[in-house]
């Protein structure tokens, strides 16, 4: 396993979109195996592959962020959303800033695991955020087109007690 670079706002690979993945190889299990470490070190909740300079329908989420269970999509699709949350988002490729997202709350995606099986699986809250902000990912669309206001610093303050 290896921690990859996680490429940051302005590169262009990140306004692309992902070709989909149609078979298993074990490049693409390396890829996912250093995908869940990079993003575990990174302390984030998801990474999609065009975050790491490739350019596959493939995303990584964990929003436990402790490793027990993490959730890895192939050539995910949302099939179903309602409500609606709007909140804080932030981004591994734009380290630092943070800014306002109205999402779904409710989110139903259909993806392959990396067996290749199809399954569907539903999320909520904080779940359903990460489907949208990495699926888009996958779009070439990054959270900052869609932040209401400005985006501020996700930096905590350090006197806060």
């Amino acid at each position: 396993m290896a921690i990859r670079n996680i490429r940051v706002m302005g590169d262009p690979i990140l306004n692309k979109t992902s070709k989909p993945i149609t078979e298993m190889t074990d490049k693409i299990q390396t890829l996912i195996d250093d995908m869940l470490d990079t993003m575990y070190e990174a302390q984030g909740v998801g990474l999609a592959a065009p975050q790491v300079g490739i350019l596959k329908r493939l995303v990584v989420i964990d929003c436990s962020m402790e490793g027990d269970d993490p959730i890895v999509l192939i050539n995910p699709e949302i099939i179903e959303v309602s409500g609606e949350q709007c909140g804080d988002e932030g981004c591994l490729s734009v380290p630092g800033k943070a800014g306002q997202v109205t999402r779904p709350n409710k989110v139903k995606v259909r993806a392959l695991d990396r067996h290749m099986k199809e399954f569907e699986m539903e999320g909520e809250g904080l779940l359903a955020r990460a489907f949208c902000h990495e699926i888009d990912h996958l779009d070439g669309i990054l959270y900052v087109e869609k932040v209401e206001g400005e985006l501020h610093s996700s930096m905590a303050e350090e006197d806060e007690e």
